[in-house]
């Protein structure tokens, strides 16, 4: 029934796992680019679905060759519809008509069919992207942790809902037209050495035949053409990225004001928000401004580029069709023949802005992913660099032994203490307010630094209660069974709770779905907290300034009610209003000295006193803090 404390400084220990956390890495070589997406991304092929994903995927290489295929016969068909031009054959002319026809059937029922095959292998894949990192970032507390943690890992919103988007489909649109440049690269290669025939050249006296000249013509001009752009397009990768980062903080910060509307005209904050917007706005602006500079450079040489990709290969081949040697069919097939090959090997250039975005994305992805390792890693899969809380069947009690809370930088809060609370115990924490609020989250599971054991019952049910209660967008019915289903609430059960906490009016709107933490004051709030734990049911309850914003009269008639309605439960709570003492039989108190936190215990009744004795010692403490 005592609590005993223990005190004494961190050492070199806790400086050691500090820097174990902030370095993130377990020493080596860092992975790189490639191997960190394929191992974050590239499970979605060999998941439960890897059947489906790979028959898609096969789906959409046999139509990206069937893409390929188009410009092979259009190029095929040139050459026809030039000679028969040039012959003056109307016959041929009109045949050639109706095979353009078939042409453009063909791909149409290609373009559609790949459409379809990548859109739904895109979406398949950010679905199981999606789902992964909100796995990993929805568990055990992680959402609330990582926010705690050093590192590029801020806004996991956007990065869950837009960077992830522009991973899965940008990598697939940059994989497909990378296969169809290099399958066109591959098919034009060949025509166009085909039709290169041989060039004869005199070198030092010696007559030398040269094949294929107009490949090596379109290699070297390509090569030109791509070293030159990647010089060019290097500072858009930052770019992009600076740009990214803005635009994720004006989105979040547009989110807390739709979150936090209520407070902020009640305060009258809408100049500051506007300051505060207008600021990161200027960033979005900065991020935009330094982006359109770097594509500036970029399209100064893509424009002449495209420009000149157009009009070159007539100009190579032209002297021959002049000389006679060739025909005008086979000069326009050439000529297509050079841009269709040229094409293919400028992918760089022409996706290399569309590339630094995607990067740009899956950079801020791995971040989030990586961060969420981290914390696994360093922080709660390492027995001794984290309090443990466990389930015990040995237990009936709730007991901290060695228990020492720190901040995730390693600097100490609370001082290692040992403590036991029996069942039925009614504790009353305070002191430090900090150091109360990091007990009772290390209680609940969700904040690991530190080092000890506590060990909670098996097979009780448990209920934290916070100073401001969730209320999800939903019916009322689904607040009151948060996180449980609607269902599981019926009618008699939602009307009695809320009308036992004070909130009757509630009663007809049980099936209302509104913004229930904007519908409703912060008073109502803390009764809807009451109404849950009456639903609940819990063997042992944990209240964090639950009561805060309630007068005394309301405080006083909800604890007495809780008091009624769960006799037998144990009760926690964190509080500094003096109406609380009278409610509790121990009193714990977290006392700063040195700049940590001790724990001690001050002598109390074991026993809480009668309602009509506890009235009155609540009225006399009221009085001596008013006084």
């Amino acid at each position: 029934m005592t609590g005993k404390t223990g005190g004494g400084g961190k050492g070199s220990e806790a400086g050691d796992r500090a820097g174990d956390r902030d370095s993130g890495t377990s020493g080596g070589k860092a992975p790189g680019f490639a191997r960190r997406f394929l191992s974050l991304a590239g499970g979605y092929w060999h998941g439960r679905s890897r059947v489906t994903v790979w028959a898609l995927t096969v789906a959409l290489v046999v139509l990206t060759v069937g893409q390929v295929s188009v410009p092979v016969l259009i190029n095929l068909w040139s050459e026809r519809l030039f000679d028969a031009l040039e012959q003056r054959s109307m016959d041929r002319f009109l045949t050639m008509i109706g095979l353009v026809g078939l042409i453009i059937l063909y791909n149409i029922v290609i373009v559609v069919l790949h459409l379809r095959v990548k859109r739904r292998l895109q979406m398949g894949w950010r679905d199981w992207l999606t789902r992964k990192l909100l796995e990993d970032w929805l568990r055990r507390g992680r959402h609330h942790q990582i926010a705690y943690m050093p590192g590029e890992h801020d806004n996991p919103d956007g990065r869950i809902a837009e960077d992830i988007r522009i991973t899965a489909e940008m990598a697939i649109d940059l994989g497909h037209s990378l296969t169809y440049c290099a399958l066109l690269l591959v098919s034009f290669t060949n025509i166009l050495w085909m039709l290169s025939g041989t060039l004869s050249v005199t070198l030092l006296g010696m007559e030398l035949a040269v094949p294929g000249h107009l490949l090596f013509v379109a290699l070297l001009y390509a090569a030109v053409g791509t070293t030159i752009a990647m010089l060019i397009g290097q500072p858009l990768v930052n770019a992009v990225n600076r740009r990214q980062g803005y635009e994720a903080d004006f989105r979040f910060a547009l989110a807390r004001i739709r979150e936090n509307g209520q407070t902020i005209a009640l305060l009258h904050g809408e100049s500051a928000e506007r300051g505060h917007l207008s600021g990161l706005f200027g960033g979005v602006v900065r991020g935009w401004n330094g982006q359109t500079r770097a594509l500036s450079h970029m399209m100064v040489f893509s424009a002449s580029y495209s420009v000149l990709s157009t009009a070159f290969p007539v100009l190579v081949a032209a002297p021959r069709y002049i000389a006679g040697t060739i025909t005008l069919g086979v000069l326009m097939q050439t000529a297509q023949a050079f841009q269709q090959t040229v094409g293919a090997l400028s992918w760089p250039i022409d996706n290399l802005p569309r590339v630094a975005e995607w990067r740009a994305s899956v950079e801020r992805v791995l971040n989030l992913h990586d961060a969420l390792v981290r914390l696994d890693r360093n922080v709660c899969d390492v027995p001794d660099a984290h309090i443990q809380v466990v389930r015990s069947d040995e237990h009936d009690s709730l007991t901290f032994r060695g228990v020492a809370i720190d901040e995730p930088n390693g600097t100490a809060v609370v001082h290692p203490f040992d403590l036991e609370v029996q069942p039925g115990d009614r504790v009353l924490i305070g002191g430090d307010a900090t150091a109360t609020i990091r007990l009772f989250r290390a209680v609940a599971g969700v904040w690991p630094w530190g080092r000890g054991l506590i060990t909670l019952p098996a097979h009780t049910r448990v209920f934290f209660m916070p100073e401001r209660p969730y209320l999800p967008h939903a019916s009322l019915r689904a607040v009151l069974a948060y996180p449980g289903t609607a269902s599981s609430v019926g009618d008699d059960k939602a009307a009695g709770a809320l009308v036992s906490v004070g909130l009757p009016d509630l009663v007809g709107r049980l099936d209302s779905i509104d913004h229930w933490d904007e519908a409703l004051s912060v008073p109502e709030r803390q009764r809807l907290g009451f109404a849950r734990l009456l639903i609940r049911r819990p063997d042992w309850i944990f209240l964090e300034d639950a009561t805060d914003s309630l007068d005394p009269p309301a405080e006083e008639e909800l604890l007495s009610l809780m008091e009624r309605e769960l006799p037998h439960a144990t009760l926690l709570t964190i509080g500094h209003h003096a109406g609380l003492a009278a409610h509790h039989g121990r009193k714990l108190v977290l006392e700063r000295t040195n700049g940590a936190v001790t724990l001690r215990e001050e002598a109390r009744p074991e026993v809480p006193l009668p309602p009509r004795e506890r009235e009155g010692a609540r009225r006399e403490a009221v009085g001596r803090v008013r006084g």
